[in-house]
């Protein structure tokens, strides 16, 4: 006799997906197992680090503000790197974007060409860009402002470069239709359309950069980073707790212009 609906046996996977489902979670245990394993970690300093961490908050407080002065101009030198490379990388990020596009690339040499600098640039980490412009220029706030530009150009030519492929292409054809040059095409047909990604891919880089430029004196590129690690390698918890307030501040209106600035534009 056939099964009534009231009688089946309801399930969301069947047997064999079970298994599959078993499996890689399986898997994914062991690795995780195995990953952990492989770092050595000193367990008796994580069972240590809340007693360790309640030490340290206790020396922070309360925050010195004594060096408040020369905090606040680290911030304003802080502002000043995150400005000026988001400033330069945004205009130097624009060729790159346009050949590395598909529909808009001269060919196939220049299209993997952009590509390459996109991924070069997005895979080394700022710090180690600062690293070694701190190597090639010297301590301060040159290496600072190259590190994040090299950093910003691969994520601005890569959301750029997206926007442009995004294009719609009937302006382009209208004008190459009438014989347009090339550059008139770029100018009238697709510079508009990309405007507001544009500005709006800028902002949110600043903010990012303005995130980033706070640690790279830890590096001797300039910033307050600078001040905080004197602070540590000093023991002065207490400046180090000012220096982190001033800097959560400064990140915080940082994350409301740039929200501001976003809705202005978009």
């Amino acid at each position: 006799m056939t099964q009534t609906v009231a009688e089946r046996a309801w399930a969301r996977y069947t047997p064999q997906q079970r298994w599959k489902r078993f499996a890689t979670m399986l898997v994914v245990a062991a690795a995780v197992v195995w990953a952990v394993e492989s770092i050595d970690i000193i367990w008796p300093w994580v069972w240590d680090a809340p007693a360790q961490v309640g030490d340290l908050f206790g020396r922070m407080v309360p925050p010195d503000v004594s060096n408040l002065r020369a905090i606040l101009w680290a911030l304003v030198e802080t502002l000043n790197i995150a400005t000026i490379a988001t400033f330069v990388a945004v205009f130097v990020s624009l060729p790159i974007a346009y050949i590395a596009a598909q529909n808009t690339t001269p060919n196939r040499f220049t299209l993997w060409l952009g590509r390459f600098i996109l991924v070069s640039s997005r895979s080394v980490n700022t710090l180690i860009w600062a690293l070694l412009f701190v190597a090639i220029f010297g301590p301060g706030v040159l290496a600072g402002i190259i590190a994040i530009m090299f950093r910003s150009i691969g994520f601005l030519g890569k959301l750029l470069g997206e926007a442009i492929e995004e294009i719609d292409r009937r302006p382009v054809e209208a004008l190459e239709a009438t014989g347009a040059s090339r550059a008139k095409v770029v100018l009238y047909a697709i510079v508009p359309q990309v405007m507001p990604t544009f500005f709006a891919v800028g902002i949110l880089r600043w903010d990012i950069n303005l995130r980033e430029s706070t640690v790279l004196g830890l590096v001797g590129a300039g910033g307050i980073g600078v001040i905080l690690q004197g602070a540590i390698d000093t023991l002065a918890w207490q400046t180090v707790a000012t220096i982190l307030l001033a800097i959560i501040a400064l990140v915080i209106l940082g994350e409301a212009l740039a929200a501001w600035l976003r809705k202005k534009v978009i």
